[in-house]
């Protein structure tokens, strides 16, 4: 099994060079701003981008876990996406955004690339009966032969959703889980994975390795690194990934 890099960005948003490929989740390289999301929610980024869009440059894929929230795909994340790497993502951001570059997909399809298979997994952006609030997102798995296992969570907060995805996928060796809890008016329940409930995330998947994603830069998280750390405590799993600085997950990482 070889290594992976990976090189956090911010947010959710992390560089992986991973079987030969440059891939991009969740694509946010804005400077701090305030965004008036639909329904008049505003939302607040409170840091910019560890590596600017200019120099993740070149980009082979890049993993959309939905389109609609800029805390997810940002003005520069449009920018990145307008420049033609294939962008896999849900229907509806196939529907919505320009280009023939952004491929949609229903749970459980699978996209080819160069020897690496990626299967889109079904993720729950908040409680059951959100989503005709914040709309459809999914997960990614990805597999190459002699390569680690990988899932990104997206803005997933179903862990009966994990538990289908370990179901499937048995041996992950890498989990990206985007957590920080975060919080809108209006809707009683964490749109993303507390800290607690990353950690039992990761029990399930029999994740080797976790990068916590999605903890700061934005004032609507209500959890951040340290109360994500406290609940990885004494586990060995997280890995520490500093903001702009490439690390090598996977056996000796």
């Amino acid at each position: 099994m070889s290594q992976t890099a990976l090189t956090y960005i911010g947010g959710p948003t992390v560089l992986l060079e991973y079987a030969g490929l440059r891939i991009v989740t969740d694509p946010t390289f804005d400077h701090p701003q305030e965004y008036v999301e639909a329904g008049a929610t505003t939302l607040v980024k409170t840091a910019g981008p560890g590596v600017s869009r200019k120099d993740v440059w070149p980009v082979d894929l890049v993993l959309l876990s939905h389109h609609g929230h800029k805390d997810n795909l940002d003005w520069e994340g449009l920018e990145l996406i307008a420049q033609g790497p294939v962008t896999l993502s849900t229907m509806r951001a196939a529907n919505d955004l320009w280009g023939g570059s952004v491929l949609g997909f229903d749970d459980w399809e699978t996209y080819e690339v160069s020897g690496v298979t990626i299967t889109i997994v079904p993720a729950l952006h908040g409680p059951p009966g959100s989503e005709t609030r914040v709309g459809p997102v999914v997960g990614f798995v990805l597999q190459a032969s002699g390569e680690s296992t990988i899932y990104f969570s997206g803005d997933n907060a179903s862990l009966g959703l994990v538990e289908q995805i370990s179901d499937r996928f048995p041996d992950i060796d890498v989990a990206l889980l985007c957590a920080g809890a975060a919080r809108l008016p209006g809707i009683d329940a964490p749109l993303t994975l507390t800290s607690a409930d990353a950690a039992e995330a990761a029990s399930i998947l029999g994740a080797v390795e976790v990068v916590g994603l999605h903890t700061e830069d934005w004032e609507h998280f209500s959890e951040g690194p340290a109360e994500l750390e406290e609940a990885f405590a004494d586990t060995g799993l997280l890995v520490a990934s500093p903001r702009g600085e490439r690390v090598l997950l996977g056996p000796g990482g």
